[in-house]
């Protein structure tokens, strides 16, 4: 099995199709915008032949997204792999029966869900969503998996904060597009 994710050799520059927007949702924040990425066909199926490049080989046999861009990102890399595609979701988002696992945040806790069939033992699952920050919904995402049952190989975003040491909070390996140290 890899152990560090390969990097893409493809020269697409992700960095040039994402846009920062100082001060939003709230002043000192720098929000990297994956908008501009997501309306430029080309480069966003560029993006998505990267990743596809990453995940490849660590052969999952489905794509988890975190809500909710890590949707648009799972989504079409689960068409593009010929795999399916499962939702992790805020609670009571999700029809049926759910299974869910609380997890800490700075201040206070939060919830993820998915749906209790969406999983079973065995899957081989790469979670995914559009930014690694501080890592505390993604390494919550790789431990509701687990509890399913499914071996969780990798977690993949567009964009890391490497600032914030997301990764360090996380027992898998982790592929990143693109790294900001800010």
């Amino acid at each position: 099995m890899p152990g560090q994710p390969p990097a893409a050799t493809d020269a697409f520059d992700l960095k040039a199709h994402i846009r920062g927007i100082p001060d939003f949702p709230k002043p000192g924040i720098l929000f990297y915008d994956i908008s501009t990425l997501l309306r430029d066909g080309p480069a966003w199926r560029a993006a998505m032949s990267q990743l596809a490049e990453v995940v490849r080989p660590y052969r999952p046999t489905l794509l988890a997204g975190i809500e909710s861009r890590g949707f648009l990102t799972a989504a079409p890399l689960a068409l593009e792999l010929g795999l399916g595609f499962i939702m992790l979701r805020k609670p009571r988002k999700l029809p049926g029966e759910t299974i869910g696992y609380d997890y800490a945040l700075e201040y206070g806790t939060d919830r993820i869900e998915m749906q209790a069939d969406a999983v079973k033992p065995g899957d081989r699952v790469v979670v995914l969503d559009d930014l690694l920050a501080t890592g505390g919904t993604m390494a919550a995402g790789v431990e509701l998996l687990r509890r399913a049952g499914a071996e969780v190989p990798l977690a993949a975003v567009l964009i890391e904060l490497a600032g914030l040491r997301g990764r360090d909070r996380l027992d898998v390996p982790v592929a990143a597009l693109a790294a900001y140290e800010d």
